[in-house]
């Protein structure tokens, strides 16, 4: 009994939960400036489906093998894009009103902190 009042509620819940994660969906500027005097964003666009994929594009590049989750209280993503010579393994969490992230790049020999704020 108990088992199946669970698996209700998870049901019910589900929607809701996913309603909650919708909140890193949109459309994104990202701040990839290395130097503040000399601003550098590219946009992001962000669809998060109730089956925990990602979907979308960031720096002119489609998302590729995204998923995304809300745990330890709070919503966390990760995907992968390409520049046609390798993969670039992108990661955020949600902060308040902005993502807070990371793209690593291993033929590149490169890794980048980033922060992104709702698009206007």
């Amino acid at each position: 009994m108990r088992f199946a009042l669970a698996c209700m509620f998870a049901a019910i819940a589900a929607p809701a939960c996913a309603g909650q994660a919708g909140d890193a969906g949109g459309r994104w500027t990202v701040d990839l400036s290395t130097d503040p005097a000399q601003p550098y964003t590219k946009p992001m666009a962000l669809t998060l489906a109730p089956d925990g994929s990602v979907t979308g594009s960031f720096y002119d590049s489609a998302i590729e093998g995204g998923r995304w989750k809300t745990d330890r209280g709070r919503t966390c993503l990760a995907f992968r894009t390409t520049d046609g010579v390798g993969p670039y393994h992108s990661s955020a969490c949600l902060r308040g009103d902005r993502l807070e992230g990371q793209t690593w790049a291993e033929h590149r020999a490169f890794l980048f902190n980033w922060n992104a704020v709702r698009a206007e």
